[in-house]
């Protein structure tokens, strides 16, 4: 059997983790289209005739301002030593930049066996996929797939390189697992994921939400308690909205899903606090879980 680990690294908000997602087939990471919206490395099993795929879709490589863009960096490189073989994500749609090219130059320097996808086809025309061909292959990687993770198209064939790489070994989880995370940090991220959309400039970033408590009832409702903390006080009341209604809404969208996930009634509990400039504090950031 083929088994191992294949890391899906990119600059941020390049389609990393609708691609875990649809290669996994079901959801395991939040999708956004804010930028570092994946904040830890998440797994997500994919699983076929003879082989078992373990992705590792990382956060976003880029120029860190805060003690918490270094960390994730610092998660992604720990990454790549782990990895049997790396997807490289980059956008159609978009010229490579800085952020492409700061990740290459770190693939080149691992020495990490790379397949590169050119994400979002469905959106670009024939002439930037051609474009981002081109100008991809000045890299020295060998595979190079044009890909839609958001329809499939290509996914197949960049799957088929794929298990090539895969060293033989174990099967390392059952069959009807589709992630190893915690139920709490599941559930945390899908109520960060409510908020991510409702709120702009640099609130996304400065948001994080921490599950305090899960219990199940004698009747089967579910009681989910979880702090949604913000780096100023000024940003509580945005996140609140006028009469509670950003709260109420991101809360609402949160339960359903999570009733969904869960096969259970949920009462959900939302909570709003400060952490004055809890991304560039050490000790908040080992308490919520962004380990160094």
């Amino acid at each position: 059997m083929k088994s191992g680990f294949v890391a899906v690294v990119g600059r941020p908000n390049v389609g990393k983790s609708t691609l875990v997602n649809h290669l996994v087939g079901s959801k395991v990471a939040i999708t956004s289209t804010k930028p570092q919206t994946t904040r830890s490395v998440i797994r997500g099993l994919v699983n076929g005739d003879g082989y078992q795929i373990v992705l590792l879709d990382t956060p976003g490589l880029h120029r860190p301002r805060t003690e918490l863009g270094s960390r994730l960096n610092a998660a992604v490189y720990r990454t790549l030593g782990d990895a049997d073989a790396v997807v490289f994500v980059i956008d159609a749609t978009m010229p490579i930049g800085p952020g492409d090219r700061l990740t290459a130059e770190r693939l080149i320097e691992s020495g990490a066996d790379v397949v590169v996808a050119v994400n979002k086809v469905d959106e670009a025309n024939r002439s930037q996929i051609v474009a981002q061909l081109v100008e991809a292959s000045k890299w020295p990687f060998e595979h190079y797939f044009p890909i839609s993770a958001l329809t499939g198209e290509g996914v197949a064939a960049m799957v088929g390189q794929m298990i090539t790489r895969l060293p033989e070994g174990p099967k390392y989880y059952p069959d009807d697992m589709t992630t190893d995370q915690p139920e709490s940090v599941v559930i945390a991220e899908i109520i960060r994921e409510k908020f991510l959309e409702r709120l702009t400039d640099e609130l996304p970033h400065s948001l994080v939400v921490r599950v305090e408590e899960i219990e199940e009832r004698d009747d089967g409702l579910v009681d989910i308690r979880a702090e949604v903390i913000v780096e100023r006080a000024s940003q509580r009341g945005i996140v609140i909205g006028k009469g509670g209604s950003l709260l109420g809404a991101a809360g609402t969208e949160a339960r359903h899903e999570l009733e969904a996930i869960l096969g259970a009634r949920v009462n959900l509990d939302l909570h709003v606090t400060v952490e004055q400039d809890w991304q560039r504090k050490p000790l908040l950031l080992d308490r919520l879980g962004f380990a160094e």
